[in-house]
């Protein structure tokens, strides 16, 4: 009795472990959709990937990668806290603009993106 009861407890908290780590994957996974997005110059998916509020300026970013072919370099995002409902993510690497065989850096961790859940999904709505 007490081995069943043993494992039973380990599948539980097992399950809760595995889902407070994708509620906290949610918004860097939302970050990083959002950043494939951009260097992809994929305007129609960033409706679907920010919050209505930031729209207009996320398909500005993205029209200001339209003169270059850019790639993510070494990506990584994490969430860094929350201020109040946002969670906070802070993500290292480098955005890579290519004009012209010449390549310029834009480095990703000068930025920390804020990501609010609306209608169950993660948006990203804004940077600091």
């Amino acid at each position: 009795m007490r081995k069943l009861i043993l494992i039973f407890s380990l599948i539980l908290a097992g399950i809760l472990l595995a889902a407070c780590a994708s509620q906290t994957d949610a918004p860097t996974q939302a970050v990083q959709n959002y950043l494939s997005a951009l260097v992809n110059q994929e305007a129609d998916k960033i409706p679907t990937l920010v919050c209505g509020d930031w729209e207009q300026d996320a398909l500005m970013e993205v029209d200001s990668f339209q003169a270059v072919t850019a790639r993510l370099e070494d990506v990584a995002c994490s969430q860094t806290g929350t201020d109040g409902d946002t969670a906070l993510v802070l993500c290292t690497g480098n955005i890579v603009a290519t004009y012209n065989n010449e390549d310029q850096k834009l480095d990703l961790s000068v930025r920390t993106y804020q990501v609010i859940q609306q209608g169950g999904d993660w948006l990203v709505c804004g940077t600091r």
